[in-house]
């Protein structure tokens, strides 16, 4: 997919995701050695978001298992499709072989089969990224499920066999770490932990993703989103609602945040109804925005490439 871990870099930063020479080069390393990437770290880090602008840098497509409690081999893997079995043996009685084992192997193929993510994945036939999100939530069975998968780049289904890759995907695991994932996967995989960004690397996200808004609105949008993360929030806002966040600014017509906008920007900081009244206090919003101003400075400098725009200014 990419000859050198630039190459990757450059296509991340066209597809809108700010990265750093570390997490290239694993990501890098995990494309030629083919291993899956285990990504962790808590909601809204932008660890979905890595797979997505990976898919749009390799010019390929993104499959996407999205994990929950209870999830079931049928619905990862998939299933035979009955109804197909039963139309096929209306409709072509007539010219069936009437051998019940020959019959019944021909019934039990992969064009009855109706194709889940994970076999979807390995049967493309060029790479794809496989995004299995937030893993975190199913059981140690079906952890053991992707065991083989991982492994041997192949599927075993009852009455089907094994069905071998047809290409390698590029796999990417993400985990909220609300269960400790099982060491077998973890051996299997490369580990990367992604936590909020800091000043300077939300800057640069925002400075990609948000190209045409004015310097000081992202400075400033990021400054307040490293306030709103100290705040004690229920739910701190995640990365790209911080991007939303600049763009319902600019729609405003806003070339900076403003206290007395607090009730219409709120909808996209705020997503509990504790987090609501938290910043709806009195004071609660005004010094956020004041905060946020103390983080200005730093914003500024990463997005203008290490310059003192204060220092310029005077």
């Amino acid at each position: 997919m990419f000859t050198t871990p630039q190459d990757v870099a450059t296509g991340l930063n066209a597809a809108g995701y700010a990265t750093d020479s570390v997490l290239v080069q694993i990501i890098w390393l995990a494309t030629k050695m083919q291993k899956p990437i285990l990504i962790e770290g808590p909601p809204g880090t932008g660890k979905t978001y890595l797979a997505q602008a990976f898919a749009a840098a390799a010019k390929t497509d993104l499959i996407r298992l999205q994990c929950f409690e209870g999830i079931t081999e049928r619905q990862a893997i998939g299933s035979f499709d009955e109804a197909l079995q039963r139309l096929f043996l209306e409709t072509q009685a007539e010219v069936l072989d009437k051998q019940w084992e020959k019959l019944r192997t021909q019934l039990h193929t992969l064009d009855f089969f109706t194709q889940g993510p994970l076999l979807q994945a390995v049967l493309q036939p060029k790479p794809v990224v496989l995004l299995i999100d937030e893993l975190d939530k199913v059981d140690q069975k079906f952890e053991a499920l992707l065991l083989e998968i991982l492994s041997d780049w192949q599927i075993t289904i009852p009455k089907l066999g094994t069905v071998k890759a047809r290409s390698i995907p590029v796999v990417m695991m993400t985990s909220n770490q609300e269960r400790r994932l099982g060491d077998p996967l973890r051996r299997r995989s490369l580990y990367q932990r992604i936590e909020h960004p800091d000043v300077r690397k939300e800057a640069a996200i925002l400075d990609i993703r948000t190209a045409e808004a004015p310097v000081e609105l992202k400075a400033q949008a990021v400054g307040l989103a490293q306030a709103l993360r100290g705040y004690n929030l229920v739910k701190p806002p995640s990365i790209d609602e911080i991007v939303q966040f600049v763009r319902a600014l600019q729609l405003l017509g806003r070339t900076e945040i403003r206290p007395e906008d607090r009730d219409v920007l709120l909808p996209f900081l705020a997503k509990t109804e504790e987090d609501v009244k938290r910043l709806l206090l009195r004071d609660g919003f005004n010094s956020l925005v004041a905060t946020a101003h103390e983080y200005r400075r730093q914003a500024l400098e990463a997005m203008l490439g290490g310059r003192d725009p204060l220092a310029e200014a005077a």
